[in-house]
Parts: C-alpha cells; structure tokens; sequence
C-alpha cells in the first residue's frame, strides 16, 4: 500500500448487490427487511458501513460512498 492510498483513507470492495443496498437505505429499520437484506445489512455491519442504532432496532450508514470500490 502506498502512502497517498493511506492519506485518502483505505477504500472498501463491495459487492453488486451491497452497492444497491446502501443506495436504497441510507439508513433502515430492521424489522422491515426481509431475511435477505437482512443479511446483506449484517455483512455492511461487518464491514464498517453501517452501524448499528443504540437501541439495536436500525442501522445508519456510516460512511459516505467516496470509500466504496
């Protein structure tokens, strides 16, 4: 990794399929999802995009799109 990649901050891969999801919810309620968005929203969890409300009921996206690949 080179040093200017570090100074812009480090980009991360998503998917085809996380791509849509994070256009379609800047933020969501969980129980509105189905089983499957759900899973892609436990994977964007996982990775740092989202993050989860206090209450544990909604994610919020976290970063802007300028960090996806």
């Amino acid at each position: 990794m080179k040093i200017a990649q570090l100074l812009n901050g480090v980009s991360i891969a998503l998917t085809n399929e996380e791509a849509k999801f994070v256009k379609r919810f800047p933020q969501a309620t969980i129980n509105t999802l189905d089983d499957h968005d759900k899973w892609i929203a436990q994977n964007l969890v996982r990775k740092g995009i989202y993050e989860l409300s206090n209450d544990s009921r909604s994610i919020i996206k976290k970063l802007d799109e300028n960090n996806f690949r």
